[in-house]
């Protein structure tokens, strides 16, 4: 968590009561589940393997960013 999502959590934990961050973060929960329901398990299977697939490539790029940068460094 950020530190600008850590302060707007703790100015709103003040404001909204726990039990009504509860219901939403459940309400929150069962519709990722309805949606998933709709669609097919492959289709959930191949959006994971494409997301992995995307943090991979980020990865990459920052070690390549990275090793750029300490090659310039020397």
């Amino acid at each position: 968590m950020t530190d600008k999502a850590k302060e707007l959590h703790e100015k709103f934990k003040n404001k909204i009561p726990e039990d009504v961050r509860e219901h939403a973060k459940s309400a929150r929960v069962e519709m990722r589940n309805s949606i998933t329901s709709l669609l097919p398990p492959e289709f959930v299977e191949r959006r994971r393997a494409a997301r992995k697939e995307m943090l991979l490539a980020a990865q990459k790029m920052i070690g390549h960013a990275i090793d750029r940068m300490e090659t310039k460094k020397n």
